[in-house]
């Protein structure tokens, strides 16, 4: 079994926003929606490495809304200075970011930033690089 992806909360008609956090300001693809699914408003979003899906978040409409201010999906990265780098081009973009959990998970250093809505997403990296590789096929 695998993940296919992690859906988050946004209001109605706020797409641009949800692309200036999770395209713009996280680094992730913007995907086309299938047809069926185009007309409930909101957009998806993917993180693509030689090919291959390593994440997928859909932001999708919710009414009425409520931002998750615990639930998030969790981002890898492959090493400390490109957490430190995403988190200053995440804040460079207007978006919150909070480091006080940077060290409070063995293992890995992570921080902690929040959508437009107020969704939180948490991102972090191995203390000890290494490439984190899923077994998701690649992209058709």
């Amino acid at each position: 079994m695998r993940l296919h992806h992690v859906q988050v909360s946004m209001p109605r008609g706020e797409e641009e926003l949800a692309r200036r956090f999770y395209r713009d300001a996280l680094g992730l693809e913007e995907v086309e929606k299938p047809p069926s699914l185009r007309g409930r408003g909101g957009c998806w979003f993917r993180g693509i490495r030689d090919g291959v899906v390593e994440a997928e978040i859909h932001v999708g409409v919710d009414d009425p809304f409520v931002p998750a201010k615990k639930a998030h999906p969790a981002l890898v990265v492959d090493g400390v200075a490109d957490l430190d780098a995403l988190a200053t081009r995440i804040e460079a973009a207007g978006f919150e970011v909070s480091r006080a959990e940077r060290d409070t998970f063995e293992g890995h250093v992570r921080f902690h930033a929040r959508d437009g809505f107020g969704n939180r997403v948490e991102v972090l990296a191995p203390r000890t690089p290494h490439v984190l590789r899923t077994a998701r096929p690649p992209v058709p």
